[in-house]
């Protein structure tokens, strides 16, 4: 199980693409799965990096796994910041204009629309968000 434990530090996010990219091509990964797990790393990394300790730094723990199924990725991050449940939040009503939407939670709702499934719990203290993606 390929794991990375770093900083969650805007700068870190190429060392966490790099990471991601990486082990998706030892599971020959599609090019099109890859981009799409690739732009919600970076949405959800970034994310916990804005907000999950603000206004100090904490670590997140990233972990990939292949789980039942070598067709399918399994993405978790891990973090000890404030307890935050992005599936909770309203989809934004994408069918208004960008002037006429509230601001936020369109990455989310694109995490959610790319991908084949989105997890979130707290426990233990920590949040813990897991996505899934088909990569053949």
């Amino acid at each position: 199980m390929p794991e990375l434990k770093i900083e969650a530090r805007i700068e870190n996010l190429d060392q966490v693409l790099t990471f991601i990219e990486k082990n998706l091509e030892t599971w020959d990964c599609s090019m099109k799965a890859q981009m799409q797990i690739a732009i919600a790393v970076e949405e959800i990394f970034v994310n916990i990096a804005h907000y999950a300790y603000a206004p100090a730094v904490g670590t997140v723990r990233i972990r990939l796994e292949n789980p039942d199924n070598v067709d399918m990725v399994q993405i978790t991050f891990t973090d000890k910041g404030i307890p935050y449940d992005p599936l909770a939040k309203e989809d934004p009503d994408v069918t208004l204009s960008a002037e006429e939407r509230q601001i936020g939670g369109l990455g989310i709702y694109m995490v959610k629309k790319s991908m084949d499934a989105m997890f979130y719990e707290y426990k233990d203290k920590q949040n813990i968000l897991q996505i899934r993606k088909k990569i053949k």
